[in-house]
């Protein structure tokens, strides 16, 4: 699975609405409102890179009212909560 972290500007006054319609997207997990320079920021999980560029400029950047896209790309998740389930193997409560 590949997971890009998608930073998105888009019209003030349409916030809510752009958000649900990204998150409506196929391959875009969540949409979160943020404070700061960026307006919105998306995960998007897919099974392959080609696959980015299907969601990423081929459905968000589409998506009316998006203003511009900055996208980072995931190399290596670390998590609590995989972290606690690791150390919990093999463990009896």
């Amino acid at each position: 699975m590949i997971t890009a972290i998608v930073l998105i500007n888009t019209d003030v006054d349409r916030i809510p609405e752009i958000a649900e319609s990204i998150a409506a997207i196929d391959g875009v997990s969540e949409v979160y409102s943020v404070t700061g320079a960026h307006d919105l920021i998306a995960l998007v999980r897919v099974a392959r890179h080609d696959d980015l560029a299907d969601v990423i400029p081929g459905r968000i950047s589409k998506v009316p009212g998006v203003a511009a896209t900055e996208t980072h790309i995931s190399f290596r998740t670390y998590s609590q909560h995989d972290l606690e389930a690791a150390f919990a193997i093999g463990l009896e409560e």
